[in-house]
């Protein structure tokens, strides 16, 4: 009899251990952490939920991006992002295209929504936006 609940608290031990290691490996926020070490494009977003913030992670960077609600014609939708960088010294090397690609893909996600970038991103996104006009 000992044998056998022996071997049964193993054998859920292993189960339990089993379904941590799963649990680790697909957490998203593990995924996002890796693209940023890495530099991948990453975005870590529940669309279903309003209140859980916007996470995305390009060229080693990381951003947060909070949404609102708002009325876009017939129905409650977000209608704003405010997007923050979450350390400005992770921004070198970012160019123009790489915050054009992050509004594009938000944009794909959330279509009636305006993004609105944080005060110093902001301001780097319209020095980017001036010298390209002034080569062009």
């Amino acid at each position: 009899m000992t044998v056998i609940l022996f071997r049964l608290f193993l054998l859920i031990a292993v189960g339990i251990i089993a379904f941590s290691i799963i649990k680790y490996i697909t957490d998203p926020s593990r995924r996002l952490e890796r693209a940023r070490r890495s530099h991948d494009f990453y975005v870590l977003d529940d669309p279903e939920n309003v209140r859980r913030h916007l996470f995305i992670t390009t060229q080693g960077a990381l951003f947060e991006g909070e949404k609102f609600l708002g009325t876009a014609d017939q129905s409650v939708e977000v209608t704003t992002i405010v997007i923050q960088a979450e350390n400005l010294d992770e921004l070198r090397g970012m160019t123009l295209a790489d915050f054009e690609t992050m509004e594009k893909e938000i944009l794909v996600r959330y279509p009636k929504a305006e993004i609105e970038w944080g005060l110093p991103v902001h301001d780097i996104i319209k020095r980017l936006r001036k010298k390209q006009k002034q080569t062009n």
